[in-house]
């Protein structure tokens, strides 16, 4: 989005919000405080995309849908979210990043409520479209937030919060459905005040709905924000809790630099030779959609579906997503980990060959699924555990490498210029390569689950392709020096050579 903090010029570099020493005692709690609190946006994320998991089923059932619908059903709200996320830069700029934030609150809030009281499946379309337009906006103005008030030695640290947050989101929904279907003896089941538990999934989202909204009311506004409303003062006192006294004026002198420069590239434009668009421009694009076509949320939007169709009973089915989140929240804490210490590239490369090896496992597994005659599919021998355990490692894989490390990139690799209009373009295609893959994969998984996963697989192959000749190492750089980095070609050791500016 635009207007996050960039520093322009290789003075800036000195100061503390880019310079070699990193921000210790209270200055550090400080930010990584800010951070975790604008990063409940991601929790919403997670919570929205997979909450419909444990109800899949029984909205199936209740409406009478067949397989398309079903789909379009579930990953109708994507598309909300890629509106949302294309507009969030021009009404954050506009309103502020905070104003924006409890609009996304309230809309996830709306969304909940009549989700959960739907009668039939085209409100709940309607529902989820509105839930995904505060969710659009939500996964960008978190992440740019964060990017504004990181100081630059642990921006990937806090950047893969926003990732954290989303994993912890998807944990958050499918440990609640399975409690709630739990206590009903099963999603079809009347709960309380005379409605299913699939619809009482809907309705506890209101709950992290509320605590963002509150969140956004007590966290201070971005200084970058104020500073281009001339709003100076506020954003010194904002910003002499981020960075040390003595680096405060120079620190300030550097934002306002870089919003003079911005205001000067208002009228940038993302237009270029390479197909329509500058170069850099399709990095970023290309990074968003193989970031989702891998299929990575086909396992936290269907999984429940998945291992009921492979034998396992609806409890159980339950029960091994909610384990399969868990892993997905311990990986990413550990890419956040590293992030800042082994860099972007090799994690990235590392996640690629695993998620390859474990999509290629589950699509061989599935070619010996046996249908019976009541149309029940199973997986005979060992071949349903390896199937099992191939789904956590491809998971694993993801984790730990495609799911924070491109947020993180997605905030370092665009010119200041073109930084908010790049970022909301990338956003939106992550969204919409989402939705396809969502709204594809009933069908398909009727066709067949052996061509679906190898087909994923093949993705997960040119990531790694694409990641050794097109991305370079950005570990420990300046906004600045990152984004002429990806002005280059990178060499077999990821290391740029520049080639020609953008």
């Amino acid at each position: 989005m635009k207007g996050r903090v960039v520093t322009t010029s290789n003075e800036s570099a000195k100061s503390t919000e880019t310079s070699g020493k990193a921000p210790t005692g209270k200055y550090r709690r400080r930010a990584i405080g800010l951070a975790v609190s604008a990063a409940v946006g991601g929790f919403l994320f997670g919570f929205d995309s997979s909450v419909i998991n444990g109800a899949v089923d029984s909205i199936q059932k209740d409406f009478g849908l067949n397989d398309v619908i079903t789909g379009f059903t579930v990953a109708v709200a994507l598309l909300g979210c890629a509106l949302g996320a294309y507009l969030a830069g021009t009404l954050a700029d506009r309103w502020g990043r905070l104003k924006v934030m409890l609009l996304g609150a309230i809309l996830f809030f709306v969304s909940s409520i009549g989700a959960g009281l739907a009668f039939s499946v085209w409100d709940l379309g309607l529902w989820r479209v509105i839930g995904g337009l505060g969710i659009g906006i939500a996964s960008v103005v978190a992440p740019a937030y964060i990017a504004e008030i990181a100081p630059r030695q642990i921006r990937g640290g806090l950047a893969s919060l926003q990732q954290l947050a989303i994993t912890i989101g998807i944990f958050a929904a499918l440990l609640s459905d399975a409690l709630l279907a739990g206590v009903a003896g099963g999603a079809d089941d009347v709960l309380w005040l005379g409605l299913e538990a699939w619809r009482w999934m809907f309705l506890v989202g209101a709950i992290p709905a509320v605590v963002y909204g509150v969140i956004a009311l007590r966290l201070p506004e971005s200084p970058r924000y104020l500073l281009t409303k001339g709003r100076t003062d506020e954003a010194r006192e904002i910003f002499s809790t981020l960075v040390e006294a003595d680096d405060l004026d120079r620190a300030v002198d550097d934002i306002q630099k870089a919003i003079d420069e911005d205001k000067e590239g208002a009228k940038a434009t993302l237009r270029g030779k390479a197909f329509g668009l500058k170069p850099i421009v399709w990095i970023g694009l290309t990074l968003s959609i193989f970031q989702q076509f891998v299929g990575i949320n086909v396992i936290f939007y269907y999984s429940t579906t998945l291992w009921k169709a492979v034998g396992f009973a609806e409890s159980d089915s339950l029960i091994i997503s909610v384990i399969t989140s868990v892993t997905n929240v311990a990986v990413t804490v550990v890419a956040i980990l590293l992030v800042d210490r082994l860099g972007r590239r090799p994690i990235l490369l590392a996640g690629s060959t695993g998620m390859f090896l474990s999509l290629g496992a589950m699509a061989l597994a599935f070619s010996f699924a046996v249908t019976g005659s009541n149309g029940e599919v199973s997986l005979p021998d060992a071949w349903g555990p390896i199937a099992l355990v191939a789904a956590n490692i491809f998971v694993i894989s993801f984790g730990a490498s495609w799911g924070p490390i491109v947020w993180v990139l997605l905030g370092e690799i665009f010119p200041s210029r073109i930084r908010g209009k790049a970022l909301g373009l990338a956003a939106a295609a992550q969204w919409i390569a989402n939705f396809l893959i969502t709204v594809s994969f009933p069908a398909l998984a009727a066709f067949s689950l052996t061509f679906t996963y190898g087909m994923y697989a093949t993705f997960a192959l040119l990531s790694g392709v694409f990641v050794f000749f097109k991305i370079p190492e950005t570990r420990g750089m300046a906004l600045e020096e990152a984004e002429v980095t990806f002005a280059s070609k990178p060499n077999k050791r990821g290391k740029s050579e520049v080639a020609a500016k953008l």
